[in-house]
């Protein structure tokens, strides 16, 4: 099967340069090399958004959980409510709508890039991510005996990006103070970014603890897709649109479902719809191909 030409999404593009610049819309902090500290950073955004991007007007809900988990052992009942409600409500429409580092990796994403389908242990390997990034706070504790926001230090190549390579090349004290950590996280970044325009979404599909989390919600939040057994001929469209390998019209609310709404938008039969309600019967009317 020939590849297809990546069209824009122009709606869904447009929602997420907006969240984007709403989000890190401090324009003082990018001239200054400085952080918002307003009543406003007291709140979480419900994606990964790093709290030291200069423009960041909110925090992260990861580190912010992270933080409170490595200080004093105790978790955000707000953060995790918070999450809670994203996920119950929309499942991971967060991540295909609103994450900024969403929106670079579809950026630098090539048409081939839509045609790689991960091996499950790969994809599964966010899950372990999370397990970790939720004990290892409490577990794994530091010289003073306190833990630290392990994932946001080691991992998050979002952190590395908005956070610690706009301050350390904008600071030269910051530059000074650079060591092996700071090279560790650009290591990482510049791992991820070698990959996006081969993988799709690599780093939502592999090492995204929060997508892993609201992928958790899909089959039971409140607003999902659904597939209408009486309309799907089996035509294969749905399953040839998805970016991330999602056999929508088997199990459209699979874990791995970003809910980018491209096999509603392509589906010739009108099929599939995001709504509200109990999702209609998934059973298979046509035969496999």
């Amino acid at each position: 099967m020939k590849d297809r030409p990546c069209k824009a999404n122009f709606p869904r593009r447009a929602v997420q340069l907006a969240s984007l610049v709403i989000a890190n819309g401090y324009l003082p902090g990018f001239l200054g090399k400085t952080l918002y500290s307003g009543e406003a950073k007291r709140l979480c955004v419900p994606f990964l958004n790093c709290y030291s991007c200069p423009g960041a007007y909110m925090s992260c809900p990861l580190g912010s959980l992270q933080g409170l988990l490595a200080a004093s052992r105790t978790v955000s009942l707000y953060v995790v409510g918070f999450l809670i409600l994203v996920g119950a409500t929309v499942g991971r429409l967060f991540c295909g709508w609103l994450c900024p580092f969403g929106l670079l990796q579809e950026t630098l994403a090539t048409p081939r890039s839509r045609r790689v389908r991960l091996p499950g242990w790969l994809t599964s390997l966010k899950y372990v991510i999370l397990l970790l990034t939720l004990l290892l706070p409490v577990l794994w504790l530091g010289r003073a005996g306190i833990g630290e926001p392990y994932f946001c230090k080691l991992l998050c190549p979002a952190g590395a990006l908005e956070g610690g390579l706009i301050l350390v090349l904008g600071r030269p004290e910051l530059r000074a103070l650079a060591g092996w950590l700071f090279l560790w996280k650009i290591a990482v970044l510049a791992a991820f970014l070698a990959l996006m325009p081969f993988v799709f979404r690599v780093f939502c599909r592999t090492a995204c603890p929060l997508g892993a989390f609201y992928g958790l919600f899909n089959p039971i939040s409140l607003w999902r897709l659904e597939r209408d057994p009486a309309k799907c001929t089996g035509c294969g469209t749905c399953r040839e649109v998805c970016p991330v390998g999602v056999i929508a019209d088997k199990n459209p609310n699979h874990p791995e479902c970003i809910r980018c709404l491209e096999c509603s938008k392509a589906c010739p039969a009108g099929a599939l719809r995001f709504g509200v309600g109990t999702a209609l019967p998934q059973r298979t009317v046509f035969r496999e191909q």
